[in-house]
């Protein structure tokens, strides 16, 4: 008995699920500091947790250049192995709590705030009244927002045009309608004549911040020197109908604006439109939970009945 109780201890980890975390952290968001936030810890517990990391293994993960932390050849190897372990470990829990619960309690979704909100809705109303018991918990995303959703295990569906390395995505019967539009009084539309970039850069440019924690701040559509960048759409849409800039927005989110003549399009030359291709993204495809899997069937056959053709009928 005692022999197999050394045996155990021999095996056990020495290396805690949270050290990796932390060594992960600091490798993706770029330094201690970074993880630190992400992490929602301080810095100094995040430098404990790597350094009882590296003396528990005997070798370094990182050396000190200047202000910022370096892989070593060793450390790589540590941050490609522990990257798996932690998908692995989020996987097995995300099984068990399926295995236990039958049809999920809590459903994560993480949806790119493009996608018809309308549309959106109309799936998790069908979904409620199959499965009136199951928690829908919704992220609108942004541009990284759904695919850090999946790597962090958020989510158990995401519908995104980014899809996130190591996921497959399945596209959807809808490309999502962007168009340029200021108010009918904004200073462009009283040009009289087809746009250029460089007329669009004289004036305050709407943007909708990328909503991932690792954003990308030249994802912008057009450099300017004037740029109000927002958290929320609806945000950007009220800036633009009060003529305070012009932006590039979904068709779908300012149909009535258009309809009311609070927004016009932009005529911008060589074409002022642009399509986005939207994916449904499973966070484990080889083994989604039934709930899950139903909603994404729900979205499907909905993108069906209302797309043809790569655009959606209006409804509101």
């Amino acid at each position: 008995m005692s022999e197999q109780s050394g045996a155990g201890a021999a095996l056990a980890p020495r290396i805690s699920l949270e050290q990796w975390r932390c060594l992960v952290a600091v490798v993706e968001a770029g330094g201690y500091a970074q993880a630190a936030e992400r992490l929602h810890k301080s810095q100094s517990s995040v430098s404990y947790a790597v350094q009882k990391l590296e003396s528990a293994l005997g070798m370094k993960a990182f050396l000190i250049e200047g202000r910022k932390a370096v892989l070593t050849s060793a450390g790589q190897m540590l941050y490609s192995r522990a990257r798996l372990l932690l998908d692995d470990a989020t996987g097995l829990e995300r099984a068990a709590r399926k295995v236990s619960a039958g049809w999920e309690t809590e459903i994560g979704i993480a949806v790119e705030v493009l996608f018809p909100t309308w549309l959106l809705l109309d799936c998790l109303n069908q979904f409620g009244l199959e499965s009136p018991h199951t928690r829908i918990e919704l992220y609108e995303t942004v541009i990284g927002g759904a695919p850090e959703a999946l790597r962090e295990g958020r989510v158990e569906l995401a519908i995104s045009p980014h899809i996130p390395s190591g996921f497959i995505g399945e596209p959807l019967a809808r490309q999502v309608r962007i168009i340029p539009v200021a108010h009918p009084d904004h200073p462009l539309h009283q040009i009289g004549r087809e746009l250029t970039i460089r007329d669009l850069r004289q004036h305050r440019h709407l943007v909708v911040r990328d909503s991932s924690s690792q954003r990308d701040r030249q994802t912008t559509t057009v450099e300017v020197a004037q740029r109000w960048t927002v958290t929320n759409m609806a945000t950007s849409i009220g800036a633009a109908c009060r003529g305070y800039g012009f932006g590039w927005l979904p068709e779908e989110k300012i149909r009535q604006e258009l309809a009311d003549g609070i927004l016009k399009p932009l005529p911008l030359r060589g074409g002022s439109e642009r399509y986005l291709q939207m994916y449904l993204i499973f966070a484990d495809r080889d083994s989604p939970g039934p709930g899950a899997t139903r909603l994404a069937e729900i979205i499907r056959a909905q993108m069906e009945l209302t797309c043809t053709g790569g655009e959606c009928d209006e409804s509101d």
